[in-house]
């Protein structure tokens, strides 16, 4: 069991940054990957940024270059550092954790980024 909580979300204008934390607590096995997921209304959820334990790193093409995802395995944290912001990175952010084995798969609850003037 696995528990995430999202953080740092908001409203910023263009041009401008934010920071996304998710904290994971309960049961965490290694290796496994943990990062961002995004959806806007009306739009398939898709992959931001990943991170495994042992740092590989994968990123949508949207996003690459304005955004940075990080990790503290001691805290069992990941952040997501964005910059850069578009008024089409606005949507409901969330946070995943997985694992190969067991296999398992966890989902935050969602924090809200929306970039508008």
């Amino acid at each position: 069991q696995v528990q995430l909580v999202e953080s740092g979300g908001g409203l910023v204008q263009p041009g401008g940054s934010l920071r996304l934390s998710c904290a994971a607590s309960g049961t965490i096995f290694s290796p496994n990957a943990m990062g961002w997921h995004r959806q806007a209304p009306g739009k398939e959820r898709e992959l931001v940024a990943r991170i495994t334990s042992g740092g590989s790193t994968n990123y949508a093409d949207s996003v690459k270059g304005r955004f940075t995802v990080s990790r503290d395995n001691a805290k069992n944290t990941v952040y997501l550092q964005m910059s850069s912001l578009k008024p089409e990175d606005t949507a409901v952010y969330y946070c995943n954790y997985g694992s190969i084995w067991p296999p398992r798969d966890y989902w935050g609850q969602g924090t809200q980024v929306t970039v508008s003037s």
